[in-house]
Order: structure tokens, then C-alpha cells, then sequence
């Protein structure tokens, strides 16, 4: 088995490139590595090694968004398996999908490689976007790109504290957000959800560094989630995300939850979109936007 490590210089504001520094020195094993150099570099080269003819394991050293361009280049390929040491800020596939905490874990796994297919989501609008975790719209999408625009969280992440601006940009952005009307089309009914804040179409269940906002999502069952947060007070809002990191979010009758392969979402005014926690633009007006399983699995270590 080929082991290569494809690592983000800039992930967790360049905290993963000295975490790599580090990591190398302990190798004791033959390996590659490649440093991305530019956005989506990271699908490129995982694409690259479909064709090898053998079992490699691609070992990627970053964040979410990182490993979201690994598992898209290395989707429908039998022979390339995904791993990850978390090196990001979030490290909301490490959650699910598991992860190496040290060289010696990857040896182990040399020995008995155990693996699995895993579902991938993705939506067109025009254009093709993949996610691994979680797609949405709204709110939290709002919140996530100011965030990794911010040169507060990239101050902060220098000493480990980049979870702060998340939270300062929530009580922010609660102050100024415009709620939305939001149709949902999935194969069993038509809903009209008024007043809604966000919606997030999950493959896991966690999203936004740890929060559980879909509990009862799997990974390989060919099925997604669909969260709304929908007429809702901004001050009981900040409750419920209070709440999101054990999941009890789901309690209050202002979330909506449904399980599909498919769902087709509208919204009324144009918001901001995210695919794991990474900018994926705006939906315009009344804009049909299908969120489905992609017809592509891919193999993790977990």
C-alpha cells in the first residue's frame, strides 16, 4: 500500500505546515508528500494516483475543506482510500470519518487496512459543488465566510482560540440577519417553511467545529438530513445554539428535521451558501437548487 500525505500549508492559519514539520520526524515508513498551492490543487492531486494500480492510502493534513477536495478527487476510484490528521480549525470530518493521531496508528493500519464506502453529497445550480459533511444556506453559512474572511480568527488561531470569532460573528450577525421563506420538495412532500433562519443539508452529524446539528445522520446509509431553524426569536435562536453541541437542539419545535436522497430547495431572497464550512456563493431568488446523493462513494479509514 502507497502512503501519501497531502498536506495544506495554510490550513489553521498555517499552524498545519509546522504540524507536518513535526509529524515528519516521526515517520518511519516509506511515503510521499505534496503541499497544495492553490484551491482545489488538493483534487487534483488526489485524482492523479486513480490510476496507479494498486491500494493507496491518501493521508490528508488539514482542515475540512481540505479533505473535502481529497475525497472529491479520490470519489469512484476502488483502489484510493481517505485518511486525515486533523490540522484544521473545525475538524468536522476527523469527527466522523476518523482520523490518525500519530505515524504509529498509520503503521497499524498498514497491517489490517480496514475501510469503508461513504456516501458523498452534492447540489448544481448551474454548477457542481461536492460536500462531504454538510451544505447550507442562510445564517450559519453567513457567519462561516465572514468568519474565514476574518483577520480576527486568523489572530486567533494562532494560539488556538479560533472558535471565539465564530461566536462574536453569531451575536453579530444575529443582530442584522433577515429571515427567509424556504420551499422544500423531497420525494414524499412539498413544505413552505416561513421565518427560517437556516438550512443544512448534513451526510454526519456535525458541522461548525463539533456542533451536532444532525444526530441522527450516517455516513453510508444513501441518505441525507435536512435541518430548519424557522420561526424562531433571535433571543431564543442563541438558546438553541447553545444547545447544538450535545444535539438537544432537535427538542424545540422550531427545528424541522427530514431524511432523504434528494431534496430541492428555493428560497425567496437570495442568502449566502457554504459546502463544509467553505464560501460556495450566493442562491439567487426562487432559485431551484437540487441537494442529492451523489451517484460516487468513496473509502474511508473509519
Amino acid at each position: 500500500m502507497k502512503i501519501v500525505f497531502i498536506i495544506n500549508p495554510t490550513a489553521g492559519n498555517g499552524r498545519a505546515l509546522k504540524q507536518w514539520q513535526r509529524f515528519e520526524k516521526t515517520i518511519q515508513f516509506p511515503f510521499e508528500h505534496m503541499l497544495t498551492e492553490f484551491p482545489g490543487h488538493a483534487t487534483a492531486i488526489a485524482a492523479a494516483y486513480k490510476d496507479e494500480g494498486q491500494q493507496v492510502l491518501l493521508i490528508g493534513f488539514g482542515g475540512d475543506g481540505t479533505l473535502r477536495e481529497i475525497v472529491v478527487g479520490a470519489a469512484g476510484a476502488k483502489e484510493l482510500i481517505v485518511g486525515s490528521v486533523a490540522a484544521g480549525s473545525g475538524n468536522d470530518f476527523a469527527r466522523a470519518y476518523g482520523t490518525f493521531k500519530d505515524a504509529r496508528a498509520i503503521e497499524e493500519f498498514q497491517k489490517i487496512p480496514r475501510f469503508k464506502r461513504q456516501d458523498l453529497g452534492e447540489f448544481a445550480n448551474g454548477q457542481d459543488f461536492q460536500f462531504v459533511s454538510s451544505s447550507g444556506i442562510g445564517f450559519d453559512a453567513e457567519i462561516t465566510i465572514a468568519v474565514n474572511q476574518s483577520s480576527l480568527k486568523k489572530k486567533l488561531n494562532q494560539f488556538g482560540l479560533g472558535k471565539i470569532a465564530y461566536y462574536l460573528y453569531v451575536i453579530k450577525t444575529l443582530v442584522k440577519f433577515e429571515t427567509f421563506t424556504l420551499t422544500v420538495q423531497s420525494a414524499d412532500e412539498t413544505v413552505v417553511y416561513q421565518d427560517v433562519w437556516l438550512a443544512t443539508v448534513s451526510n454526519q452529524p456535525y458541522f461548525g467545529g463539533g456542533m451536532k446539528i444532525s444526530p441522527a445522520s450516517y455516513t453510508d446509509d444513501g441518505l441525507l438530513e435536512l435541518t430548519v431553524v424557522h420561526q424562531i426569536s433571535r433571543l431564543k435562536l442563541l438558546l438553541v445554539f447553545g444547545t447544538v453541541f450535545s444535539g438537544a437542539h432537535t427538542r424545540f419545535k422550531e427545528v424541522s428535521q427530514m431524511s432523504s436522497s434528494e431534496f430541492r430547495l428555493s428560497s425567496d431572497k437570495s442568502v449566502f451558501r457554504h459546502v463544509d464550512g467553505d464560501d460556495a456563493g450566493m442562491s439567487t431568488q426562487n432559485e431551484m437548487v437540487v441537494y442529492a446523493v451523489s451517484p460516487h462513494n468513496w473509502l474511508s479509514i473509519n
